[in-house]
């Protein structure tokens, strides 16, 4: 009777490379966004975060993303707005603005006034939803819970995951966490939107949208 020889260590290592080289690809992959064209539009959209306060007015991060990445940005921030009211007010901004890009902040009020987190996560999924339908693509900023050690909310992260969107989640930790960068305990200075800004238009190159 013939005897089965056992396949050599070689060739386990490469049949193990080859299923293990696909999965490493597949985990590794990001969402990208479509190119911007020099004449499309970007909504920024969501509360005082984007609004700017704590700047001087036209210091706030849209603004000077418009200036980053030379594309017409409107600000469209509302201070103290919840997620609920966002959902609302976004059909209306789609519609005046049109734009190709919405970049989203929103949900840091839900937090402060401890409204439902479940009720904030299911309004940003709505809002996606509704930009996607729109034809825009969009991206996202994190925003920490209250506390000393700040760091993304984390139903922003599953919201990016589940849904395949650009996620920036470490800068407003990161400038909420450093007094030289902050104009109170909840809004950055000048300087802090301004590395918000820069952050988005880094976003916005690796994604492939600039």
């Amino acid at each position: 009777m013939s005897q089965r020889l056992s396949p050599s260590p070689f060739r386990c290592i490469q049949r193990a490379l080859l299923l293990l080289v696909p999965a490493l690809w597949a985990c590794g992959s990001e969402p990208q966004l479509p190119p911007l064209g020099v004449n499309d539009s970007v909504l920024a959209f969501g509360d005082s975060l984007t609004y700017g306060t704590g700047a001087p007015r036209g210091k706030g991060y849209p603004e000077v993303l418009a200036t980053l990445i030379g594309r017409r940005v409107v600000n469209a921030g509302v201070p103290g707005e919840v997620t609920a009211d966002g959902l609302k007010r976004l059909a209306g901004e789609l519609e005046k603005v049109t734009p190709k890009l919405v970049v989203l902040c929103h949900g840091g009020n839900d937090m402060l006034r401890k409204r439902s987190l479940a009720a904030a996560e299911a309004n940003l999924r709505a809002m996606i939803q509704a930009i996607r339908a729109r034809g825009a693509a969009v991206v996202m900023l994190g925003v920490p819970r209250p506390g000393v050690f700040l760091s993304t909310a984390a139903f922003y992260e599953r919201v990016a995951e589940d849904l395949e969107v650009p996620i920036e989640a470490d800068v407003v930790p990161e400038l909420l966490g450093d007094r030289q960068y902050k104009a109170d305990t909840v809004h950055p200075n000048d300087k802090g939107y301004a590395r918000i800004a820069a952050a988005v238009a880094r976003l916005l190159r690796e994604r492939g949208a600039l």
